[in-house]
């Protein structure tokens, strides 16, 4: 990973992106990590990642008893219209 400063990044975009292409390049502004450059593919990977785990937890979630979209949905329903007729 290459880490630098905003400044030295603005002066040498094209060069930020083609280490960026290789391996994560953080920006640093005031001295302080402020953003990460990756590649579009990296980008990719993660949101996959991220997608795979937010099924596993919504897998979980279903087979520890939470309800169903469609139980969710009549629940709702059902409380709306109780409400509406207080």
């Amino acid at each position: 990973m290459t880490t630098v400063n905003a400044t030295y990044a603005k002066q040498n975009f094209g060069t930020c992106i083609a280490d960026a292409i290789k391996h994560p390049v953080v920006i640093e502004k005031s001295g302080r990590p402020s953003v990460v450059m990756i590649s579009y593919e990296e980008y990719q990977r993660l949101n996959e990642l991220e997608d795979a785990m937010w099924l596993q937890r919504a897998q979980a979630s279903a087979a520890g008893g939470y309800l169903s979209t469609e139980e969710s949905d009549d629940f709702m329903q059902k409380r709306l219209a109780s409400v509406s007729s207080e």
